[in-house]
């Protein structure tokens, strides 16, 4: 079986459970997007939480993927950058117990969080400090990190810091891995566009994008979207929520439709569907075999609060998928 490596901002999750939009509304922000904020901004929004019940786990996009691939049984590493504090701490020992080789470098600033909203319909807004983990650079990275493994796995969050993304890029595709790219948030696929066209022009293999990402890309929605995404990269997935998703190859297209279950909450939707999608590449199944076990994830993940699956959904699905 092919190996895994990711990198991406290494987080905490701190998820807030809304009864109505309303703190939401105050604070300002577009509802379902991701935004960048500093100290001061983290601070405002932690008081206007405080009353909410919370949940508090290791999180960021591309560890969540990782995380969900080692559950599955692939060999899995994940590079980052945490500070010298307790949330840093708690993130290296969450995903080293889940199985994942903590590839994590130390940061001067204290370690990054998110704050997620999560509002009575399972959308969730997500206010992102970076701390430590914008403090990865490309200077960080070396050849040597990739070899070893055959798929690197990229969060768009990281785009806006285009000298390390175009390293880790460079780099992968040195050391002869496939590359894939999750754009992660419509806003930051619309703020980044051409860089991201050209990016993923040159290094990209596989993309990952919802419904909104793909349109800020393109212009285009669902499988047209999906068709213009393929002639840049090997294999385009558009994930279209209630309606399944696509998946584009330059030659053929594969659609696989929706389970219906009760959304409680959307937070890793993304990041799990790439993770069960990623392990069939690793395993070397059809891509329409791929989608399935990616939408087996994300069905799983909608159900419950936060990112993160009990080892019990781990065994159901990995059950399903040894049937």
């Amino acid at each position: 079986m092919k190996k895994v490596i990711g990198i991406g901002n290494a987080l905490v999750d701190i998820l807030s459970m809304t009864e109505t939009d309303e703190a939401l509304c105050a604070l300002g922000y577009p509802k379902g997007s991701m935004q960048l904020i500093d100290e001061e901004v983290m601070r405002k929004i932690e008081r206007a939480v405080s009353p909410l019940e919370k949940r508090t786990v290791a999180g960021g996009s591309a560890a969540n993927t990782i995380n969900g691939i080692a559950k599955l049984g692939a060999e899995a590493a994940f590079i980052g950058k945490v500070g010298q504090d307790d949330v840093g701490g708690l993130f290296r020992r969450d995903i080293a117990t889940n199985g994942v080789r903590p590839l994590l470098l130390q940061g001067v600033r204290p370690s990054g969080r998110c704050n997620v909203l999560v509002s009575k319909d399972g959308e969730r807004t997500m206010f992102t400090y970076l701390g430590a983990a914008d403090e990865l650079c490309a200077d960080d990275l070396t050849v040597e990190m990739f070899r070893g493994y055959d798929i690197l796995h990229i969060e768009g969050y990281l785009v806006q810091n285009y000298g390390l993304i175009e390293a880790a890029g460079r780099m992968a595709k040195t050391a002869g891995l496939t590359v894939s790219l999750d754009m992660a948030s419509f806003n930051i696929v619309e703020e980044n566009r051409p860089f991201l066209r050209e990016f993923v022009g040159k290094y990209v293999d596989i993309v990952f994008a919802n419904e909104e990402e793909a349109f800020a890309f393109t212009g285009r929605r669902g499988e047209d979207a999906a068709e213009e995404i393929a002639t840049k990269s090997d294999i385009a997935v558009v994930k279209m929520g209630g309606r399944g998703s696509v998946v584009r190859s330059r030659e053929e297209v594969w659609r696989v439709g929706p389970n219906p279950v009760r959304c409680v909450d959307t937070t890793g939707a993304g990041d799990l569907y790439a993770a069960g999608f990623l392990y069939g590449v690793a395993r070397g199944v059809t891509l329409e075999e791929c989608a399935l076990i990616g939408s087996a994830c994300a069905e799983a993940v909608i159900q419950t609060v936060g990112a993160r699956l009990p080892d019990n959904e781990w065994a159901r699905i990995k059950s399903m998928l040894s049937a």
